[in-house]
């Protein structure tokens, strides 16, 4: 098997070839750099500028502007001009939607041009077709014919291309021979890189988006893939997650795909489409990026004997297979760990902020679908009768002390485990540094966890390049067929919650999205903190720490769809083709079903980011004119044309006809 990064234990850039946008160069090693897109009508020429300027203040190295049709495409030499006008340089990249005449409008005008394959040529109308070889081969020369006036036109003028397939658009017959797979979202690229191959035009950059980001990590690793078997090189990538929505989620959301492929060296451009403002997304991009600045001077990590032969596959998602210890590891969803050790006292109103809400009136909890299942108190007992489904971690001394066995469960440092002479008779936890513990220490605890039905490693690691410090310990473990459950710890000491929470993201949700983990564990010291806030939401005592962890580790879970608790939003980032106001939609969305679980609805803002886009969702609300909105049951359309003024609520008539509501 071709490996997809250069090394799965030291941290390098993958090579790719070096791409001019502008005056800007990507790829090749060069800086990974930070894009969004505007969301203003492009045929307003000075609020699409105004926008563009704050996004290049806020740190935009590109700015992509939608040119839906012919009008939009040539209004770009006027978005251009004025730019320049006022001092500005930063390249633009036009988008483009279903109109070939558009692109090769925009390919004269600006930097670069971002095409989809699933619809500059293709249709997608949802059906089923069945082609022959010779069928097939006669489409590929049709869009041969149709895509490259606009490689030559890019060549001659020196403008770069981004082939972008978006997972949720793949054309009805690529659907028709890969489905609805990474390993189509592949192909659907390939087969227009290779059209430009074929032009000898090499100016191009590639994106795999979806808003699943287990689907999306594994689509760029196998063009990764595909690129090396095929080529010998790999051509730079934008990395993105579609739909992510807006808030902490769509910041989780996107800090786990984009995060998941830069832990490896994947990645010379980002952006983090968020149902925000443009220029919001900025700040994000550039905490992801800034924490691999200097990952290459990071310790040691033992290397594999043979990188190539890994005991699970990155290319699609299969559990890691762990034994049950108690509700931990074998089919049960992750547990999350709630770190209350920094918590002087420990009270009832305490279990508030991880999913516990004691009533007095009827001394009964009442237990949230985000409820921590275990908290570690360190040295401290609770002094109050716990709810049933919360269980407590301590230190071995606190454990042997506590009354209640069936609730308290010892956490053994390392070689406290060899050496203890009194363990649980249900649940041993282990913690290990597994960058800073002795390797044949490490083995013993190994070797003796192997035959204890009880023990339950807690990994984490102090190694700059931790995650992937992390992953070789646990390839360690499967490849010696140990099926100890593991719980994955990060600690961040970062000084902001919004870095905090792309840390967080990024290290666990690299693991969980390759099946590793059976549990999340937390943890800050939030007196350290700088700044105690995410997109607004302030979290500014103790307690409040104590829900941002909490709430953070369920959002986790939820976006590598590990563990589903509540409703996941799949919402666009909004552009100049959007048809209402989406943020404020997605708000009034979010108010009346965010109590429903398990729910994917998808909030679009036209019909290009429609059906298409939203991919696996439930339901879709999509903008279907000036102020008219059709509701989908998956990729059904069920109502045309509602006024916006009554959709919401007919999307909750739709959700309840489907035996889908709950009242809140």
């Amino acid at each position: 098997m071709q490996l997809y990064c250069n090394s799965l234990t030291r941290y390098g850039r993958l090579k790719t070839r070096e791409v001019k946008v502008g005056d800007l160069l990507i790829g090749n090693c060069h800086p990974v750099r930070v894009q969004t897109m505007t969301t203003t009508d492009t045929m307003d020429t000075i609020a699409t500028v105004e926008q563009t300027i704050r996004c290049i203040e806020a740190g935009a190295e590109l700015v992509r502007i939608t040119a839906p049709s012919k009008k939009e495409a040539e209004n770009l030499q006027n978005i251009k001009d004025e730019l320049r006008k006022r001092g500005y340089n930063t390249p633009l990249i036009a988008d483009i939607h279903f109109t070939p005449n558009a692109a090769e409008i925009a390919a004269r005008i600006v930097e670069k041009v971002r095409v989809n394959p699933g619809n500059y040529v293709d249709k997608k109308k949802f059906e089923v077709l069945e082609y022959t070889d010779a069928e097939y081969n006669e489409e590929i020369e049709r869009i041969r014919e149709r895509f490259t006036p606009l490689v030559r036109i890019c060549k001659e003028h020196g403008t770069a291309m981004r082939i972008g397939t978006n997972h949720g658009s793949l054309s009805d017959r690529i659907m028709s021979r890969y489905g609805d797979t990474p390993i189509g979202m592949v192909e659907s690229a390939m087969e227009f890189l290779r059209i430009a191959r074929n032009e000898d035009y090499h100016n191009i950059i590639l994106s795999m988006k979806s808003s699943n980001p287990q689907v999306m990590v594994q689509a760029y690793r196998l063009l990764i893939h595909q690129m090396q078997h095929e080529f010998g090189e790999c051509y730079p990538l934008h990395l993105g997650v579609t739909e992510a929505g807006d808030g902490e989620d769509g910041r989780i959301k996107s800090a786990i795909g984009i995060g998941t492929l830069l832990e490896d060296g994947i990645g010379d451009t980002i952006r983090v489409s968020l149902t925000e403002d443009p220029e919001f997304e900025i700040p994000v991009c550039k905490d992801l990026v800034k924490r691999y600045g200097n990952r290459e001077h990071h310790a040691s990590i033992k290397e594999l004997a043979e990188e190539t032969n890994i005991p699970y596959s990155p290319f699609e998602y299969k559990r890691r297979d762990a034994r049950e210890v108690a509700n931990i590891g074998a089919k049960h969803v992750p547990v999350v760990v709630a770190d209350f050790m920094e918590k002087e006292a420990i009270h009832v109103e305490s279990l508030l902020a991880i999913g516990y809400n004691y009533n007095a009136d009827t001394d009964k909890w009442n237990i949230s679908d985000g409820a921590a299942d275990f908290i570690y108190t360190a040295g401290k007992t609770v002094p109050f009768a716990l709810p049933g489904t919360l269980k407590v971690i301590c230190d071995p001394l606190t454990w042997r002390e506590a009354a209640d066995k069936d609730k308290y469960f010892p956490l053994f440092q390392g070689v406290e485990y060899l050496d203890a002479s009194h363990k649980s008779e249900r649940i041993n936890f282990i913690g290990i540094d597994t960058h800073a513990i002795d390797k044949a220490i490490e083995q013993r605890i190994f070797e003796m966890a192997a035959t204890d039905p009880t023990a339950v490693f807690c990994f984490f690691s102090t190694n700059k390049h931790s995650m992937a410090d992390v992953r070789r310990t646990l390839i360690h473990l499967m490849e010696q067929k140990i099926t100890t459950p593991v719980i994955i710890c990060v600690e961040s000491h970062a000084t902001t919650a919004d870095e905090q929470l792309i840390q967080f993201s990024a290290e666990a949700g690299a693991l969980l999205l390759d099946g590793i983990g059976d549990g999340i564990w937390l943890m800050n010291d939030p007196k350290k903190l700088n700044n105690v806030s995410v997109s607004g939401r302030n979290y500014i005592s103790i307690a409040n720490n104590h829900q941002f962890l909490n709430a953070t580790a369920f959002s986790i879970l939820q976006a590598t769809r590990t563990r589903i608790s509540k409703t996941e939003y799949i919402s666009c980032p909004s552009c100049g083709r959007t048809l209402f106001d989406l943020q404020e939609t997605t708000a009034k969305i979010r108010a009346v079903t965010n109590h429903l679980k398990g729910l994917k609805i998808a909030i679009m803002g036209c019909i290009v980011n429609g059906p298409g886009e939203m991919a696996d969702a439930d339901f879709g609300y999509v903008g279907s004119g000036v102020g008219k909105i059709t509701l989908y049951k998956g990729k059904e359309v069920v109502k045309r044309n509602i006024d916006s003024s009554i959709a919401v609520n007919e999307l909750i008539n739709l959700l309840k006809e489907n035996d889908a509501w709950i009242e809140p």
